[in-house]
């Protein structure tokens, strides 16, 4: 028997009727969360806390831990039990791919793929619900940072590599979420679903994958066939590690497409909660972050990244998403909406040389990467990695008691 859809989705039969099966699935999962991740969370370890047994077992294997419950032994179970189709040579290509065009790439993860995501309040629900939907979004993109850069590293994605152990992480602080939230007694399952559903864990597949892309060949990126097909691998393997469903989980760009396209169609749009946070990402954030490589005084560099960010993010998801979430509108849309194929045709001359030089420039982009990083971490005073390792709230001017309760959840 068929359940009936979250009943603030809109356009659900339209759904089925141009997506077929796939339409299908996406309503049905919007009850299916991680069944694996989800009931680690809801067991007490006997070894200590979970993310202290997590990291034990994801450092030393299920073996080591004492008295693992079943639920953490049918994770990892599922875990050590690397896929056939997984390729580490072409994960270790698409992470040179992209390494190289890290500075656009950090430009379009921020102004094309987070603010595709708000364009959609149920999505961002258990954000707002817990209070870290606006507060601090640079400390939060210092986190997706960290995750990013071990999993955008070659071998980053075999079983003892950092991306792995990351993005198990990751995995569990959204089971631990989806504990708290359904706890607590406020969510309302039967209007949004599950929190952090299947298809919008599809979705962040795809705001680093196919978003991602397009964003960054309208700003003059040209991926070969080779590193494309490379890319999309890389973001399957991730999407299945972090728990995604084989019905959902993108394996090619069509796949991506149709996620995002099934996203913004049954979405009732974006609410008060998704416009705060566009306009705290940007001024908080953004702005700042693209103000620091234009020349000249602080108060002309600062009137110059606003005005080429909210243009930026209008060329990325269009005019109708960017007014209904009251980006401010401007004529330098035009003008940015044209570099492409100039700056391509720039990055084709970089192209040029020998595997020598690819070799050297491909080192310099990690190093370069690696000291951005860095920067960030200093410039915004962020000492820990992700937010299951953050340092609790020590005054008034720290996160709230939502977020701190968040912060304890997921370190449970």
């Amino acid at each position: 028997m068929e359940r009936t859809a979250p009943a603030d989705l809109v356009n659900t039969d339209l759904a089925v009727q141009r997506f077929g099966t796939a339409g299908r699935d996406w309503l049905d999962q919007m009850w299916l969360a991680d069944p694996l991740a989800d009931a680690v969370a809801a067991d007490r370890q006997p070894g200590g806390p979970t993310t202290t047994v997590l990291r034990a077992a994801l450092e030393s294997g299920i073996d080591s831990v004492d008295d693992a419950t079943d639920s953490l032994r049918a994770l990892f179970g599922f875990l050590d039990d690397e896929p056939d189709w997984v390729d580490h040579d072409r994960m270790s290509r698409a992470a040179d791919a992209l390494v190289v065009n890290t500075a656009p790439l950090g430009i379009v993860l921020g102004a094309a793929s987070l603010v595709r995501g708000a364009g959609n309040t149920i999505a961002g629900k258990p954000l707002a619900v817990t209070g870290r939907y606006v507060s601090q979004p640079a400390v939060r993109s210092v986190e997706v940072g960290e995750w990013l850069g071990q999993v955008l590293t070659p071998g980053g994605m075999r079983r003892d590599g950092a991306g792995f152990a990351y993005t198990v992480r990751v995995r569990m602080i959204h089971a631990h979420v989806r504990h708290m939230l359904l706890t607590r007694g406020d969510w309302d399952e039967k209007a949004w679903g599950v929190p952090i559903p299947q298809p919008y864990m599809a979705f962040t597949i795809a705001e680093f994958g196919h978003i991602a892309i397009d964003a960054m060949h309208k700003l003059g990126v040209r991926f070969t066939d080779r590193e494309l097909d490379d890319i999309y691998h890389l973001w399957r393997y991730v999407g299945h590690v972090v728990g995604m469903s084989p019905e959902l989980n993108p394996v090619c760009e069509a796949d991506h497409v149709r996620i995002e396209d099934l996203y913004r169609l049954t979405s009732p749009g974006p609410g008060p909660d998704d416009r705060d946070f566009v306009v705290a990402l940007t001024d908080d954030y953004l702005v700042p972050e693209l103000a620091a490589v234009f020349p000249g005084p602080a108060a002309l560099r600062h009137r110059l990244a606003a005005t080429t960010m909210h243009g930026l993010q209008r060329v990325f998801i269009g005019d109708a998403d960017a007014d209904a979430l009251r980006i401010p509108d401007g004529r330098l849309k035009h003008v940015l909406s044209r570099v492409g194929p100039v700056l391509a045709a720039a990055g084709s001359v970089q192209r040029v040389g020998g595997a020598r030089r690819a070799r050297t420039r491909l080192e310099k982009a990690y190093r370069a990467r690696d000291v951005a990083m860095a920067r960030m971490r200093t410039d915004y005073r962020v000492t820990h990695d992700l937010v299951d390792a953050a340092p609790g709230p020590q005054s008034a001017d720290q996160p709230s008691k939502r977020l701190a309760a968040v912060t304890s959840s997921v370190r449970q």
